[in-house]
């Protein structure tokens, strides 16, 4: 069996080097980065910049743990070459795993040419493949609104900012999603000025809405200043910087924008329509609980799916796809279940959450219990001078088993494995508080929540 891949991102990645575990000929076709543009060149570079913001903001606390404050400063130079040496050390590392597999790389860009054919178009010429099955793994790419038109030096989306050619003396960032917090949290560590543009009344319109004003708190004590209730409509280039304009008439002077809308699937130019799958009109691949697509051979995975756009959960697809082509419904295997995958925001403090929200559960009419937990009440949260946050957790009132949880503190985003596990594997409340936790930690929160 053939096994045909066209993107080296988390789910293609951990689809071929599962299936060639599993004895499964792979061919894998990458036209840039192995481990993914929204990847390597999104997440990690972002996740570096925010841990270099967090060292920064280490030495500022200093003053509280018994020692003299100390002065630190950014080093573009440094911090970009940093960035650099990361992305390529990863890259190695899964180059090396690719090759140790057994897996056929193709540097090139991947194509559909009918429902079993796959072209890979490389520097050398087209080269053929006739498939068994086949994964379509291309990820996405910024979405940029018709509104504005980036330039990568004032004008900036998420990929010109890894790190910018110059630290911004003051960005508006426009987007306060995920994306959009973590970037306001990133350069204000970093020393700039920040503007947030939120189109709605909180920021995370999409989570609970106490961990939302945590977060909105936290930025206020900051200096960050928060444009609420305005929908960014235009940026334009002034003499020494740029201008937001807002749909309510308010706008905004300041030397960067940055955009932080979302992101676009990277689904044309793949013929697709040549194999007969079928694209939605967000440009998304529907995709069962087997991530199939229309064409029972012809699997989806990662953000052009149309599911959860996390590198977890695109890793996960990869996997279970692997499996379903290695055995079909002949070994029985649990399906992924997105509304259980753990997700993180990287800001300070951390955000995590897992499983059903509060909110959701009202809007549901369903009962729930939810027990909240101050890390200001554990002796790790003092130690380290940062008292910030809480541990939530929201489970069944009759039966104890586990539904959800939210985290905002520090190691928020490892806390909430413990979380997700107990969702995952419909633990009680009372396996968790019934566990030991070492201590002093910051983990003891969860039992306490717990009981």
């Amino acid at each position: 069996m053939q096994f045909v891949i066209i993107g080296a991102g988390p789910a293609g990645m951990q689809a071929a080097t599962h299936a060639a575990r599993l004895g499964i000929d792979v061919v894998l076709i990458e036209a840039e980065v192995l481990g993914g543009s929204a990847n390597l060149r999104d997440c990690i570079p972002s996740k570096t910049m925010i841990a270099t913001g967090g060292a920064l903001s280490s030495v500022g606390r200093m003053g509280g743990m018994g020692l003299a404050k100390a002065h630190a400063e950014v080093d573009l130079g440094a911090l970009a070459e940093r960035v650099r040496d990361i992305e390529n050390r990863l890259e190695a590392a899964n180059t090396e795993l690719l090759t140790r597999q057994g897996v056929e790389l193709v540097r090139g860009a991947g194509r559909l040419a009918g429902p079993h054919q796959v072209v890979a178009d490389t520097l050398e010429g087209e080269r053929r493949f006739e498939a068994d099955a086949v994964l379509v793994a291309t990820g996405s790419r910024p979405r940029v609104p018709a509104w504005v038109e980036p330039d990568g030096d004032r004008v900036l989306t998420t990929r010109d900012a890894y790190p910018p050619k110059a630290l911004p003396e003051h960005l508006v960032v426009v987007g306060s999603g995920v994306t959009g917090v973590e970037f306001v949290h990133m350069f204000r560590s970093l020393g700039s000025e920040v503007t947030l543009v939120v189109s709605r009344q909180h920021v995370l319109p999409n989570k609970d809405a106490e961990v939302a004003a945590a977060l909105e708190e936290t930025f206020a004590q900051r200096g960050v200043h928060l444009l609420k209730g305005a929908r960014a409509e235009a940026v334009v280039r002034t003499d020494d910087g740029v201008q937001v304009s807002c749909n309510d008439g308010r706008a905004v002077e300041a030397s960067h924008a940055l955009l932080a809308v979302g992101a676009v699937p990277n689904t044309a130019s793949l013929g697709l329509e040549q194999a007969g799958v079928v694209v939605d009109a967000g440009g998304t691949i529907p995709i069962n609980h087997h991530c199939q697509t229309n064409v029972p051979h012809v699997y989806a995975a990662g953000d052009i799916s149309g599911k959860l756009p996390l590198a977890s959960v695109a890793s996960m697809q990869g996997r279970k796809i692997a499996e379903h082509i290695a055995f079909g419904h002949t070994v029985a295997h649990r399906h992924l279940t997105y509304d259980r995958a753990p997700s993180a925001i990287f800001t300070e403090p951390e955000i995590a959450d897992v499983g059903l929200a509060e909110v959701e559960a009202f809007a549901e009419g369903r009962k729930i219990r939810v027990t909240k937990v101050p890390f200001a009440s554990t002796a790790k949260a003092l130690i380290e001078n940062d008292p910030r946050g809480f541990v939530k957790i929201i489970s069944d009132p009759a039966t104890g088993v586990v539904l959800g949880g939210s985290i905002v503190g520090e190691s928020a985003a490892e806390l909430i494995s413990v979380v997700a596990l107990a969702v995952t594997a419909e633990l009680r409340v009372a396996d968790i508080a019934e566990s030991m936790f070492v201590h002093p930690t910051l983990a003891e929160a969860l039992a306490e929540a717990a009981e």
